[in-house]
């Protein structure tokens, strides 16, 4: 990704002075505590200003509708403390200047407003747009005195300089001239008469191509050619904070499963080890059968042990016994010994099966993160996966619907969609499509009442063998069954079924 340098803050300011120059602040916001919506209004029109300081996608645009809902920006209820700040003094001011100091990351914006006192005030909004140390700052122009910043900066942070309420605001430390490593190779093989036009020209020719931008589209041949500098800074940081989002959502989503899956997976082991240690049920059995049998044996009542010849190998094995009790009393000791473990068995087996379904369906939301390829997939994931209900509003994920030798199949990308398609799409004479051994979405073939042909069951086969967590290239059973052999147990989680009558193909 390109980081944004000064002739590009430059190129955007030429581009835009004419608007924000008389126009007002209709509105402030802020999604989260590096990124700003200033609502502008001029000249008839409103258009929404975003600056984004975070160190990773730092950069300005007047933002198109298509490209916020990329940036997936969302208001929080209750607005952080500096953005309450500003709207006390910035909403309603007016721009009567921008500025760009000179080969800065700098835009500043100067606004006419008024103090507590309603006297004639002078404030200026830097927007600092230097990687890590990008900043929104607010400070009064006549005083030079900071009234608020994004990000506060004392003294253990930085020797250069300080910023909080309170204090001056000076500038950067002043560095060597110096164009982005983008720009700079750009402009590689050109002479530094050709350069120097490019770095004083006031005319724009933006244009993307293959994740970079350029400010003059006959440096990068076959570029997409943007229709304004604007534009371009929209559309390559909105695809890039996109694809931002998108991974730091899954890795957060990520680590909420994998929490949940490791547990289920010690549970799983400590359990089987106990079941291990502790199975006697067999044993409690056959002691209590043994010493019925020799019951007759009084001299034993009230001993510590009875060896006694075991009927199922023919060798003498000696059993244990409660010395305050009799053999009668003894065997039916064991007897209850047996009969309480082999309820612990069952419990046990069955909490075991509980937990292998519960690890099958963490790893089907894993697979499901990891293909994920938009934000609404994910929100769907995330409500799943934290019980939360979305906005009622809110466009969900469509499941994906293909043709295939004209039969209508659909592919789930995550357990709720899976659960729709096994639930409400499937009907009892449709095919369903799962892999054997891995997570995977579900597959579902519409049959519509006829017999698809083998090439058809053959090519939804590979559809549920690509649309799974396998690793390429291996061998993967997928196994099919028509929807009317498929059932959910009660309280199983989404997207869990059990199938009967299944056929296997080999992919």
């Amino acid at each position: 990704m390109i980081n944004i340098d000064f002739l590009t803050i430059k190129a955007f300011k030429i581009e835009n002075s004419d608007f924000f120059i008389n126009s007002r602040v209709q509105k402030i916001q802020q999604p989260t505590r590096r990124d700003f919506i200033f609502f502008m209004r001029n000249n008839g029109e409103t258009r929404k200003f975003y600056i984004n300081i975070n160190p990773q996608i730092y950069h300005i645009a007047f933002i198109s509708k298509e490209n916020e809902l990329k940036r997936n920006l969302k208001i929080p209820q209750k607005p952080p403390m500096f953005c309450m700040l500003l709207r006390k003094y910035l909403e309603g001011a007016k721009i009567f200047d921008i500025t760009v100091p000179n080969n800065e990351r700098i835009l500043e914006l100067h606004f006419e407003g008024y103090d507590e006192l309603s006297n004639s005030r002078t404030l200026c909004l830097t927007i600092e747009l230097m990687g890590k140390h990008s900043n929104v700052i607010l400070y009064d122009k006549n005083t030079n005195i900071i009234i608020g910043c994004a990000h506060n900066i004392g003294a253990e942070k930085s020797r250069y300089r300080e910023l909080q309420g309170g204090l001056k605001y000076i500038y950067p430390p002043k560095g060597a001239f110096k164009l982005s490593n983008e720009l700079s190779e750009q402009f590689l093989n050109l002479s530094d008469d050709k350069i120097n036009e490019y770095l004083n020209t006031e005319t724009f020719r933006p244009a993307i191509k293959a994740g970079k931008y350029t400010l003059f589209s006959e440096l990068i041949p076959d570029s997409s050619a943007q229709n304004s500098v604007n534009e371009m800074l929209d559309n390559y940081y909105s695809d890039f904070q996109q694809k931002f989002i998108l991974k730091n959502e899954k890795i957060i989503l990520q680590d909420a499963i994998n929490s949940k899956l490791k547990k289920t997976l010690s549970a799983i082991s400590k359990i089987s080890l106990l079941r291990k240690k502790r199975n006697n049920t067999e044993k409690y059995k056959l002691f209590g059968e043994l010493l019925t049998a020799n019951i007759y044996k009084k001299e034993y009542d009230y001993k510590k042990t009875i060896t006694l010849c075991d009927y199922n190998t023919g060798c003498d094995i000696t059993i244990e016994l409660d010395e305050t009790k009799t053999l009668s009393e003894n065997a039916s000791r064991y007897y209850k010994l047996y009969s309480k473990s082999k309820i612990t068995n069952e419990k046990s087996e069955k909490l075991l099966n509980d937990l292998y379904i519960k690890k099958e369906y963490y790893e089907n939301i894993l697979y499901s993160i990891e293909s994920s390829d938009s934000l609404n997939d994910l929100e769907e994931i995330s409500s799943e996966i934290f019980e939360t209900k979305t906005e009622k509003n809110k466009k969900m994920s469509v499941i994906e619907k293909i043709n295939i030798n004209g039969y209508e199949v659909y592919i789930g990308k995550n357990n709720k969609q899976n659960d729709i398609i096994v639930s409400k799409l499937a009907k009892d004479d449709d095919y369903w499509f799962h892999t054997r051994i891995c997570a995977g979405s579900h597959v579902l073939l519409k049959t519509n009442g006829k017999d698809p042909e083998e090439d058809t069951i053959f090519e939804c086969a590979k559809l549920a063998r690509i649309y799974s967590s396998a690793k390429q290239p291996s061998k993967i059973s997928v196994i099919y069954t028509k929807a009317k052999n498929l059932k959910k147990p009660p309280s199983s989680p989404l997207g869990y079924v059990t199938y009967k009558n299944e056929k296997e193909i080999l992919i």
